[in-house]
Order: C-alpha cells, then structure tokens, then sequence
C-alpha cells in the first residue's frame, strides 16, 4: 500500500503533504424491544490528502484510486488560494519522522467470531430487562469498528496501525401507571471481544437501577455538597473542562484563552487531570495520531495549576508549545481535528467510605444523562442518586440536573477518592464523532454544586 501512496503523492509539489489510507470494517447488530432490527456488515475504505504551501493548507478526501492525480491537483490548488488570501499563514511544528506498523494485543479477535455468535450473545443480554413486566422497551446494539490505516508524509513518515472497537450499548425504559423512566446501559473497549463476554451482571444490575427509579423521589432543588461516581465525574472533566483544554477551541476565543494561560490556578490544590491515551487495553488507545504523532501523556491541570495543553502540529506552532499527539480522525472521510484521547481526574487517597464521612450531608449522584456546556458554564444530567444523611447513603431520588461554572466548581472539588475507573464506552461529537474517546475518574466531592429538581 505505501508504494501506492508514494506513486499518488510523487509530483506534488508544496511545502508539505501527507496522505492516509483507510480501511474500515463494520459490524452492527440491533434489538428494539424482542424485534431484530439491524444485522449487517460492511466495509469501505479512502483516503485523505492533506498540503500545505506557503502558509495555506488545504485536504481533499476521495474514494477512488483513478480520483488521485485530480484529488491532489485540487489539495495543491486550494493550498496555493488559501495562501494568498489569509493574513495568518499556516506554519506546523517540527516532527520526528516515524516508520511503524502498531497492532494492538487483543484478547479475543471479534473479527473471527461468527455473526450467528454475535447476535446470540446480544440476544441474551436484551432479553434480561425483557424478563420484567414493568420493562417496556430496549434499544440495545452491538458495534464493532475495525480501522486499518496507512500513513505517508513528505518527511518520511510511513506508520500503519490497527484500531478496532467493540460495544454493546443502549438504554432500558421501564414504565408504571404515568411514571416512564430510563436507564443506559454500555460494555465494551478497544481490547478485544472479551470485553463485552460474561457481562449479564452489568444488565441485571442495570434493570435493578431503572426499576428502582419508579420508586424514586424527584430530587428536591437547591445547592448540595455532592459526590459525583466515576462516570459522572469523567464526563465534567470531558465536557466541561477538557474542551478547553483542545488547542484548537481556545485559540478562537480570545477571553478562554487568555484564562486558559499555562501557570494560571484554575482548582483546587487537590486536584490533578491528565490525558493518557498510551495505557494499553483501555478504550482510547493509541500509538499514532491521524498527523502521524506519536501520542504521550498530557498533563493537564497539577495541583490545581493548568499545566498542558492538547495539539495538533498546527496548533503546536500557534502555541509554542510540544507536540502531544492528538491530532484524530473519525475516519477516512475527515482531515484531522484535536481530539482529547483518555482524559481523567487522577485519583487521590480518599476511600468512599472516607468521602461520604467527609460530605454527611448531601447528595450522591450517577451516571450522566446528556448535558451542553455555554462557555465556562455547563448543565448536566445525572442518571440517578441518593440522598445522604450523617454520613449513609439513603433514598433514591431522580429526575436530576446539576449545573454551575467551569472555573468555581473546579475550585470546589474539595476532596478526591482513590478508586478510578475509566469508561468502557466513549463518544464525543466535536465536529466528527469520536467513538473512542475516553473519560473517568474516581469518586469526587463537589462543594456548593447546584442540583435543579422540584
């Protein structure tokens, strides 16, 4: 395939050019409620090509080897009108020329299960809320993504690497009299078909959870000290902090970034964030990026101090400051945007018994249930809580939104469990869909936190 890509790019001339090849295999299983609703696989593959020439930068993506020669003309002919018409020009930090093929180690290759294996171990998990009569519908699917890419650029990079992504996904609805409530469920990582083996547990205590919802009490609204789980205190530092620490969303904001300053206290003295795509098995593994950059650990925030910054080879430069390797596409049909890779609180040495001493008197929250950020401000939902007193967790309550401000609530994680986990399951829709962003932490108290209810 490089040969390939040689041929294609030779000729070109420009400052700088790169190219990826991709091919990507697809499976999808679906239930709505008992009915079978998707059973296929599909494959596709193209390619990107990406130049840059004195200051103007521009990508073409096509589909077709005998749309090559034309592809490129029209990359080097929107490069050179980019370039006389911005004030700013395009300028990329030094990178070191790589030469790679990465696979992944995977316990259990999904590619080589059977289709019929699949469906059969979807079926199953479906039909455990089914069992229930106050279960009204699922939604739950299986998806598996396998994206093998090839990557050239006119400093002598050539890396091909694997990526594959296995889940099984949805949400459970259960109803009684008026009262509707849902609840999502989510298996999976980039480690294998293992992943999602033997989990009937997670789907029983998922249907225990939104069974016990129509039980719940709606939260009641005002200012809580709260502890958020893991999931819930991943999906802050994704949503409401992690953007911003993506080069390419503060560079356009002149006030984010002046506040976004590396040296500048933005928490808690307790607090440390970091971004780690490099630990294998987990669900944002990589070695590589889609600019050819191999990934590190970015520290983001230390001690409460912002440390680190997410990039690109273009926003390195903007900054002036290192590469890091987080420069991802969600595949063949997208130029590479900065994406975060496995961001998470890092855990402090604070067991939950310890938190909800600590806390008394407050709310424990769950699980998110959708959210938006504003600028510096967010709303989030919780999936469900419970209320503590004297230290002891107590009634179940739902129906919760927390909301409040990036820079306050960061000041007001006032203490940080030991126990992190990470998400087996990602998203994030910044501009392409990112199925492999990760997000976790461990359990975290949050002082002063808003809770909208009744």
């Amino acid at each position: 395939m490089f040969e390939k890509l040689e041929k294609i790019l030779a000729g070109a001339k420009a400052d700088y050019i790169d190219i990826r090849y991709e091919e990507v295999k697809e499976t999808a299983i679906g239930f709505s409620g008992k009915e079978l609703t998707t059973l296929s696989a599909n494959a596709s593959d193209g390619f990107v090509v990406r130049v840059l020439d004195q200051g103007g930068m521009a990508s073409v993506t096509f589909t077709r080897p005998d749309e090559a020669e034309a592809a490129v003309r029209a990359a080097e002919e929107n490069a050179s009108l980019f370039s006389r018409n911005t004030a700013k020009p395009v300028r990329m930090a030094k990178a070191e020329a790589v030469r790679d093929t990465f696979a992944p180690k995977l316990g259990e290759d999904p590619r080589h299960i059977p289709m019929e294996e699949k469906l059969e171990l979807v079926r199953k998990y479906n039909n455990i809320p089914l069992a229930w009569p106050k279960v009204v519908n699922t939604s739950i699917a299986y998806s598996e993504v396998c994206r093998k890419k090839y990557y050239l650029n006119s400093e002598g990079s050539r890396i091909q690497e694997d990526l594959l992504t296995t889940s099984v996904r949805g949400l459970i609805t259960a109803r009684e009299g008026g009262l509707t409530q849902n609840i999502r469920v989510g298996i999976g990582g980039s480690d294998g078909f293992g992943a999602i083996r033997g989990q009937e547990r997670h789907f029983e205590e998922k249907t225990k959870l939104v069974l016990d919802l129509l039980a719940a009490e709606p939260v009641k609204s005002g200012s809580y000290s709260c502890i958020l789980n893991p999931s819930l205190a991943g999906v802050f530092a994704h949503e409401a902090f992690g953007h911003f620490s993506e080069a390419d969303i503060v560079e356009t904001l002149p006030a984010m970034r002046k506040r976004m300053t590396l040296g500048a206290k933005l928490g808690n003295g307790i607090l440390n964030i970091i971004d780690d795509a490099t630990q294998p098995g987990q669900l944002g593994f990589y070695q590589y990026d889609d600019e050819g950059v191999e990934v590190r650990p970015v520290q983001l925030i230390k001690n409460g101090v912002l440390s680190g910054r997410l990039h690109s080879r273009r926003t390195a430069a903007e900054f002036g400051e290192p590469l890091s390797g987080h420069c991802v596409a969600e595949d063949y049909r997208y130029a590479p945007i900065v994406r975060m890779g496995t961001i998470f609180i890092q855990p402090g040495d604070k067991s939950f018994g310890e938190l909800l001493q600590s806390l008394w008197d407050g709310l424990y929250l769950l699980d998110a249930k959708g959210g938006q950020t504003s600028g510096e401000n967010f709303t989030f939902g919780a999936n469900y809580g419970y209320e503590v007193r004297q230290g002891k967790i107590g009634r179940m309550v739902r129906d919760i939104n927390i909301s409040g401000n990036l820079y306050q609530t960061l000041m007001d994680i006032s203490s940080v469990g030991s126990d992190l986990r990470l998400s087996q399951i990602g998203g994030c829709g910044k501009g392409q869909s990112n199925i492999r962003s990760c997000n976790g932490g461990p359990h975290i108290i949050i002082d002063n936190l808003i809770v909208g209810g009744i």
